[in-house]
């Protein structure tokens, strides 16, 4: 993500931010300038002039109410809700005070997560605009009346384009112990929001299209049944070589879990890289073979070559792990990108870039460049 400033004052912002803290002044996130941007009250009531673009008028997210959301809709706009918070179709009971403090958990991550989806120009049309495709959301809590009828399913995952997220994910205890539980390095919300809408674009990019073939070369056949996959992957564990072909054990469960897990790792990396650019970081380790891993981050992930991408991402992800090492702290990134897991992440690149999402994706030329980089730099140790 992008580095944010307030425009009256210069202080440096955060995303999330509603106020200024070093002038006062209230905030919300332009989407169409991809800016946080100081607001200063119109002489309509309940508008907005933002000083990133004063010519318009503004008005908050109804969600904005609760303290969950800083996005702006424009005041000649019919919608109540933005662009990310109008996908809600289940929220839960706000009368519960923990409920709105989880919530506003999984808010923050939702928003995080649809700030790359537009940066990267996904489809992601509501169930108003497409009742049959459309992007939805239920936030539950397990055992609560749902309001579509019957008990919520807490149950985090996907099913034809309604992403469902139990409100415990958003308790750092209570998910840290199913991370343990369940052999994890790594559990996130933002993590969560970024694998379960992986599986939504498999279905809008990849099913029924003409490169379904080129996906089962690269991550299997999906065709293969996915619940006792499943059930195979939890009473077995993956196979020993998971490392030289997944990005994550639990990606060896299934073609459908692989794409997921994959997808998520190039959303964590072309936003992280955005960050690094952002802070004008530059990696140079000071050892014999340090030239090695030497880069500057200057430049838009979001619109770069995946071979530009990897060559920044090895030399940013060591240097961070160290970091984080020097302070007794677990690695960040606690992940090793195979040539294979790299071949995946090309092809989720080359398709999330593709002009015409219909259309099969041209091959990647650099991806034996990319290969071969990677191997240079095998020497890099891994997280483990």
């Amino acid at each position: 993500m992008k580095l944010f400033e307030c425009q009256n004052c210069g202080q440096l912002l955060y995303f999330e931010n509603t106020r200024c803290e070093s002038c006062g002044f209230r905030l919300g996130y332009l989407p169409s300038r991809e800016t946080v941007t100081a607001l200063k009250e119109a002489r309509e009531s309940g508008l907005w002039r933002a000083l990133a673009e004063p010519r318009a008028r503004y008005r908050l997210c109804a969600n904005a109410a609760h303290d969950t959301c800083n996005w702006l809709i424009r005041s000649d706009q019919p919608e109540t809700y933005c662009e990310a918070c109008r996908h809600n179709r289940t929220i839960p009971d706000l009368s519960i005070p923990e409920n709105l403090a989880h919530w506003k958990k999984i808010e923050s991550a939702k928003h995080r997560l649809f700030y790359t989806l537009l940066k990267l120009q996904l489809p992601h049309k509501t169930r108003t605009e497409d009742p049959d495709n459309g992007l939805a959301f239920d936030f539950v809590v397990e055992g609560a009346q749902s309001p579509h009828g019957g008990n919520a399913a807490a149950m985090t995952g996907h099913a034809s384009g309604l992403i469902t997220i139990n409100l415990a994910e958003a308790d750092d205890a209570k998910r840290e112990r199913t991370r343990s539980q369940m052999g994890e390095p790594y559990r996130t919300l933002l993590g969560h929001f970024r694998h379960e809408i992986a599986h939504y674009y498999w279905d809008r990019l990849i099913a029924n299209s003409s490169c379904l073939d080129d996906f089962r070369n690269v991550f299997g056949d999906e065709r293969i049944d996915y619940a006792a996959a499943l059930q195979q992957h939890y009473a077995d564990g993956p196979p020993a070589d998971w490392p030289e072909r997944f990005v994550t054990a639990y990606a060896s469960a299934h073609p459908w879990e692989d794409f997921a897990e994959t997808w998520a790792h190039y959303f964590h990396t072309v936003d992280t890289l955005e960050t690094a650019r952002g802070f004008g970081l530059s990696v140079r380790p000071k050892v014999s073979k340090g030239a090695e891993l030497a880069v500057t981050i200057d430049f838009d992930p979001h619109n770069a070559e995946m071979e530009r991408i990897i060559d920044a991402w090895l030399p940013l992800t060591f240097a961070v792990n160290s970091i984080n090492r020097s302070m007794g702290q677990p690695d960040l990134y606690p992940f090793v990108l195979s040539p294979s897991v790299i071949m995946k992440l090309t092809f989720i690149h080359d398709r999330i870039h593709a002009k015409d999402w219909r259309r099969r994706p041209t091959a990647n030329s650099g991806l034996k460049a990319i290969v071969a980089g990677l191997k240079r730099k095998m020497g890099t140790p891994s997280p483990t």
